[in-house]
């Protein structure tokens, strides 16, 4: 039997789950990279004035990676370029379809380093992106998002700053969960059923607190703000060809051919995939899903993007999630012993249920956020690229498309259904298809399974 895979090995850890266990460099310790640190520093003003592009191009020297020394300083040097080719591509009025040397060089390099791609991603804009406020060693105040602070952004906004560390504290509190659902995992293997509903239960209590840390988005980041002001430089150069882009994507450096990448998504965050992989829940081509709880699968396989988004993770969280993939038996577990054991049952679709009514919760901020933005875009007439065709780019099919390049809205619900599919018992079943507002009532009324 293959062991359950300890989480240091592979970047993840007890307090912190998919953060580092420690907060992130907040700037580079050698003098030879300060041209870097700089220009990424006065972003804000350097796009305000729209001379970003003109200072990299005149001033910026290329520089060698071989002086970084360890995996903080390549993570801190890959979140520097990071925001620097964005803000080199999207910068100005007009984008442009090729990065120079200076940024393109050092970026490919240290990508490769940490088996990332060469564009601004989930774990630079967030997970690498934070310090404290007030330095503290209190676990409580150490990790309080009210102390939690962002190193950069492109705008130097309130709003964009909170619309990273609420993502950030989001994997923080998310490490109780896949501390929780590894416990399960280990009680499955070992035949341990009482354990094993103690951990899901756990699991699912832990799941449902991350709805309520989504939900605080509101607080600072504003709706506008964000649709207008910060989500055009999150775009990649991927699907992007009418907005003034090449339609194969950017040039790098001293590259012939263009590359296309998907731009920063929370599609690309760790945590939501451990749990469908944990739990069993499988995601299916836009529009392709099959009839729930069918025994065969649609002949179009997965979801692409999932599997796309996965290779958008640190090298370390993308082998985690394959690791897993390959040992998980929870819901096998579950199946085989749902006739005598309901409790197990009913704990396994209370993770099902939370995590769903936490895709809900997704699908809210979605619409406020960007949904109903893209409304009042069409009727501004806006003819300024960033502030228009990038905030409301759409898919072919018209629908809103997402930095990942998805068609948002049917994406995430089909997403958000298939979270119920897998459910096991009756009584979860019926909840997960008829709505997660039904498990709240019925947990409040005392409903068991049946």
């Amino acid at each position: 039997m293959v062991d359950i895979p300890r989480m240091e090995d592979y970047e993840v850890f007890p307090n912190t789950g998919f953060l580092p266990s420690e907060f992130p460099l907040v700037k580079l310790p050698q003098e030879y990279y300060q041209p870097w640190e700089i220009l990424v520093n006065n972003l804000p003003s350097l796009i305000l004035t729209k001379k970003i592009r003109w200072h990299i191009d005149t001033n910026l020297p290329i520089l060698s990676t071989d002086k970084l020394k360890d995996i903080p300083e390549y993570r801190r040097a890959y979140q520097v370029l990071g925001f620097l080719a964005h803000a080199y591509i999207w910068g100005t009025d007009k984008p442009t379809n090729k990065l120079p040397e200076q940024i393109a060089k050092p970026l490919l390099e240290v990508s490769e380093y940490l088996r990332l791609p060469p564009i601004a991603t989930y774990a630079g804009l967030c997970l690498w992106n934070f310090k404290q406020i007030m330095p503290s060693d209190k676990e409580g105040e150490k990790w309080d998002l009210d102390n939690l602070t962002t190193i950069n952004t492109f705008t130097g906004s309130i709003d964009e700053s909170w619309f990273y560390l609420v993502s950030v504290y989001f994997e923080y509190k998310g490490s109780f969960a896949i501390k929780a659902g590894l416990d399960a995992l280990g009680h499955a293997r070992d035949g341990d059923t009482k354990k094993l509903t103690e951990s899901l239960q756990s699991m699912a209590q832990a799941i449902d607190s991350l709805g309520s840390v989504l939900m605080r988005m509101e607080e600072m980041c504003d709706p506008h703000v964000f649709y207008f002001r910060i989500r055009p430089y999150l775009a990649g150069w991927k699907n992007m060809g009418d907005v003034g882009l090449d339609k194969d994507g950017v040039i790098y450096g001293s590259e012939t051919k263009p590359r296309s990448y998907a731009g920063g998504s929370n599609a690309q965050s760790s945590l939501i995939q451990f749990f469908d992989i944990l739990l069993g829940i499988k995601h299916y081509p836009t529009g392709g899903r099959p009839v729930p709880h069918a025994t065969t699968a649609p002949k179009d396989g997965e979801n692409n993007f999932m599997n796309e988004m996965r290779s958008y993770m640190p090298g370390g969280h993308q082998d985690f999630l394959m690791k897993i993939q390959e040992i998980t038996n929870i819901r096998e577990y579950v199946l085989g012993r749902y006739d005598s054991n309901p409790e197990l049952t009913l704990s396994y679709d209370a993770c099902l249920a939370m995590l769903k009514s936490f895709r809900d919760k997704h699908i809210q901020i979605v619409t406020r956020y960007i949904v109903l933005q893209s409304k009042q875009a069409s009727k501004m007439g806006s003819t300024s690229t960033l502030r228009s065709g990038l905030a409301k780019s759409k898919s072919k099919s018209g629908e809103e498309r997402g930095t990942g390049g998805t068609a948002l809205l049917p994406f995430l619900k089909q997403c958000r259904d298939e979270t119920g599919d897998p459910a096991a018992g009756s009584w979860g079943k019926r909840i997960l298809s008829d709505g997660v507002m039904r498990l709240k009532y019925s947990k409040s009324n005392g409903i068991n399974e049946d």
